[in-house]
Formats: structure tokens, sequence, C-alpha cells
């Protein structure tokens, strides 16, 4: 399907419009409703409850952000509603909680989190949810097996592939050179059927992305941009921002 005009019309808040220093905490209510105020679009993280239920929250882990320590995963809805976070009176919400709190006043960019493990049970929960909202969304993913899961469970959903050039950073070093190679050069891409991409801004221009965009006009976000440097690059090699750090200049970007 062509990509909608409202995925590349706003910035886009990454994990919502966080500030810690004012007791904003990434992917919280309290982000989402500060991105809601000044009309930017929203990119959160969703992974599964022990039990099952998509929650909005980026770590594999508790430690960083919260009260709690150990794997998110481990936990049931009803205990991960426990959870303090870390500087603010917010908690973990639902995936279904965060859409009702938007309401399709502006447009959600979901990132479906992955182990790696060809498990696509968050793919199928993200799908069922989204199934009953109205507003502009859309589902990504660094793993192909979870974006090709939202190609297959519900085409008409708009989903987009998130991918680095090199992979090069440490937290890569699970995965091999070839499947590497293959994600960096789009080898996955009949498979996954992508909407759009979403880049690593320090890794651009990336060849095969140059070409997908130039070819097909796939349009392209780029994450995270944080600095003037990273909007020149953005503004070179891309369709519209994921930020952080800075609140862009609606009306420009």
């Amino acid at each position: 399907m062509t990509a909608p005009a409202w995925l590349t019309a706003r910035p886009v808040a990454h994990r919502a419009l966080h500030d810690a220093s004012r007791g904003v905490i990434e992917n919280t209510r309290s982000a989402v409703d500060a991105a809601l105020a000044h009309g930017f679009a929203i990119e959160v993280d969703i992974q599964l409850s022990a039990d099952g239920e998509a929650v909005v929250f980026h770590d594999d882990d508790l430690d960083r952000l919260t009260e709690a320590a150990g794997p998110t995963q481990a936990l049931t809805l009803a205990q991960l509603r426990q959870v303090a976070m870390r500087g603010t009176a917010d908690r973990i919400m639902t995936f279904a909680e965060l859409l009702e709190r938007v309401g399709g006043r502006v447009p959600l960019v979901v990132e479906l989190k992955s182990r790696f493990d060809g498990n696509t049970a968050v793919a199928i929960r993200a799908v069922e949810v989204l199934g009953a909202y109205a507003g502009p969304a859309a589902l990504m993913s660094f793993d192909p097996e979870l974006v090709a899961a939202v190609y297959a469970l519900a085409p008409d959903t708009l989903r987009g592939f998130t991918m680095e050039r090199h992979y090069d950073d440490p937290e890569w070093d699970f995965v091999s050179p070839a499947r590497k190679f293959a994600w960096g050069n789009l080898l996955n891409f009949p498979r996954m059927r992508p909407d759009f991409l979403a880049h690593y801004v320090k890794d651009l221009p990336s060849p095969a992305v140059s070409l997908a965009r130039r070819a097909t006009g796939l349009p392209v976000l780029t994450w995270t941009v944080r600095t003037p440097e990273d909007r020149a690059v953005a503004a070179r090699h891309a369709d519209q921002i994921i930020f952080e750090g800075f609140v862009p200049d609606i009306e420009s970007a």
C-alpha cells in the first residue's frame, strides 16, 4: 500500500515527548500528553507482559526506569501496574490505554520490541488491539519476522522496518554478519513488504535505503535526531524525523 501523507507530516516524538529533568519519563502518559499538547506524532515501544498483554515500555529489564528490577516480560499486567516509575507518579500503561488516550488526535508509530527468537506473539496482540482503533497508526520493528507477521495478519495495517546500515553497536553482537548484511541491505524486503523505513540517522546515507526511496517513493523516517547535525542529515536523506531532547518547530519541520 502507499503510505499516507500523515506518516511524514509531523515530527515524531521519540518515546513521546519526554524530559526526565522535569519528571516526564519516556513512554508514559505524561510524555504522551506533552506530545499531544504540541501536536507532534508519537513513537512508542510495546512488548508483552507475562500474561500476554501489550504494554508500553522500551527496556527488556525494569531496572533503568522503575523502582523494580528484572525482566519486564516476567511480570503479569497486574504486577506491572504496581511497578513505580522513578521520579514520577506515572505507571506502565497498556497499548489499548495508549490508543484511548491519543484518540486519533495525532499519528502513532509503534515499535514492536523483539527477542529475535521467532516469537511473533507481540505482533499478533498489537494487530488485535489496533484493529479496533480508527486513528492514524503504524507498526514497525527491527525484527523482520515481526514485520512479516504484521503483513500476513493484517496486510492493510501500515508497517515499517526499523533498521541500521552497519549494526556495529555491541548490542547487535548476537546477530551474525550474514543477518546484519541482509537487514542493512533490505534483503528481507519481499517477505516484509514494508510501507516505510525507519533508519538510524548516524548510518545515513544508506545505498539500499536511497535506492528504495528513489525507485519506489518509500518514505523514510530517521531516528534518533538530537542535534543540528542530525537534522541536516535527515533533511538530505529522510522524509521526517523521530526526535528527542529538543522541541522542533512543527510548522517548519
